[in-house]
């Protein structure tokens, strides 16, 4: 009998000890969150200032040219007839002019 309450009562702090052990996890994973999230703004705040699209100057002209051409053969052979397709395509794609930005500074 002495042993089976031994045991009972060494289950019962076992599972008190794990339930404090989970609360205090609990607990402080709100502090861990806000300090890794500051840690974060932190070093965004370290690269300087960011972009804004209201302080930006573009001037750029895009011109795309493409030239296609697909050729289809059909071929008479003592077993049916066979087609064969030939694609070919070529494209050019240029970009000129600048791009400005400036720093936000309000």
């Amino acid at each position: 009998m002495i042993k089976l309450r031994s045991r009972a009562q060494s289950t019962l702090e076992y599972t008190v000890l794990i339930i404090i052990i989970i609360g205090a996890f609990i607990a402080v994973g709100d502090y861990v969150k806000r300090g890794l999230q500051g840690r974060w703004k932190q070093t965004a705040d370290d690269l300087g200032d960011q972009y804004d699209p209201r302080y930006g100057n573009s001037s750029v002209t895009y011109a795309t040219t493409g030239y296609s051409n697909t050729s289809v053969y059909i071929i008479n052979s003592t077993n049916g007839f066979w087609t064969m397709r030939e694609d070919h395509s070529n494209a050019t794609e240029t970009k000129s002019g600048f791009i400005s930005v400036d720093a936000y500074n309000p």
